[in-house]
């Protein structure tokens, strides 16, 4: 059974890697611009695709369904385990749509407001307009009938198979005429995860997250160079961990913007740290205001241009967290990357 520390270090790692997806297209959008940002959020929703789409179908016990409702099943499914509010309509064989309500977490608060159309609809061609590909159905596709982003009430669309198949540009297209039918909240699929306890959820929701590390690691060192990864992704980052260590350390009944620079405080944030890389599945040790990680799980097997680089760039999350901890500390951080892995430290002291 795990401790109320160890579940809220569970719910800590989804909110800062969900925030970190969010701030980096963001990032992208004001200092890249929106072509840059619109092929970003292709890349990852295309990479996310082409890894998980077939092997969820199987797990979540979909691959005998008809292509349509299939994949709006997918989708329903796989965004509820990863705590995404999604509804669900089956019209017949060939037609089944999926919508997403807001808020839509992705662009969490005030972040949707500075989201470009066709930021957000990469995601669709990215993710939505391949699933016809990899099933094999050229005549699958999806119409995306509104979108949260241009002031619609959700996300939602349809997957429809034609009677002919269809060229590329015509997998994703979009009629804001057309609108869902009514949900039946009350009658929606269950899986049996409205039964889970807490913990098992939040555990599901941290590994969903953490994809998005995994993924944007390597899309953005592949789109931008690792020079150029190094810089967006770890600029976002160090915000981030501005931004969130005070709601995630309270959730563990920690300390927060303490102004101490003193052991005490070090300690308390090598204990906020040592948690949140547990909880992400690392092997950690924390020793006073020392933490130590073997190996780096949450890359492992990604084909990284410089993993060092990323590295750089992903420590600045936990740079800018100690910071809003106690602005006068300090943190040394030591890593090398040899033939028996990863070895990783950082020592927080007075500055």
């Amino acid at each position: 059974m795990a401790t109320l520390a160890e579940l809220a270090a569970y719910k800590a790692v989804g909110t800062l890697y969900n925030a970190l997806m969010t701030a980096l297209v963001l990032g992208l959008v004001t200092r890249r611009g929106e072509e840059i940002a619109r092929d970003y959020v292709f890349r990852h929703f295309r990479r996310q695709h082409l890894e998980k789409f077939l092997p969820g179908l199987q797990k979540l016990g979909l691959a005998d369904q008809p292509p349509a409702p299939a994949c709006a099943l997918y989708h329903y499914h796989s965004n509820a385990l990863g705590g995404v509010k999604t509804g669900y309509l089956r019209e017949s064989d060939r037609k089944a749509w999926v919508r997403y309500p807001p808020p839509r977490w992705i662009w969490k608060g005030t972040a949707i407001a500075a989201v470009p159309h066709a930021v957000s609809a990469a995601m669709l061609h990215g993710w939505h307009g391949h699933n016809s590909q990899s099933l094999g159905k050229p005549n699958l596709g999806f119409v995306c009938t509104g979108m949260t982003v241009d002031g619609r009430p959700g996300l939602e669309g349809y997957y429809y198979e034609y009677d002919r198949p269809l060229e590329e540009h015509e997998r994703v297209r979009f009629a804001y005429d057309e609108e869902m039918p009514r949900v039946d909240w009350a009658a929606q699929p269950r899986l049996e995860t409205a039964s889970w306890p807490e913990e098992r959820r939040l555990k599901t929701f941290r590994a969903y997250a953490v994809e998005y590390l995994r993924t944007m690691l390597p899309t953005l060192q592949e789109q931008l160079g690792a020079d150029g990864a190094r810089q967006e992704l770890g600029r976002v980052a160090r915000l981030v961990g501005l931004q969130f260590h005070e709601e995630t350390a309270r959730d563990m009944d920690l300390p927060t913007d303490v102004e101490r620079g003193d052991a005490e405080s070090s300690r308390d944030f090598a204990r906020w740290l040592g948690n949140v890389l547990r909880a992400q599945g690392e092997d950690v040790e924390v020793a006073g205001g020392e933490v130590r990680m073997q190996g780096w799980r949450a890359v492992r097997e990604l084909a990284l241009s410089d993993p060092l680089k990323a590295f750089d760039a992903w420590n600045e999350l936990w740079l800018g967290a100690a910071a809003a901890h106690d602005r006068f500390l300090t943190v040394q951080t030591t890593r090398s990357l040899g033939e028996r892995g990863w070895s990783i430290a950082w020592r927080i002291a007075a500055r």
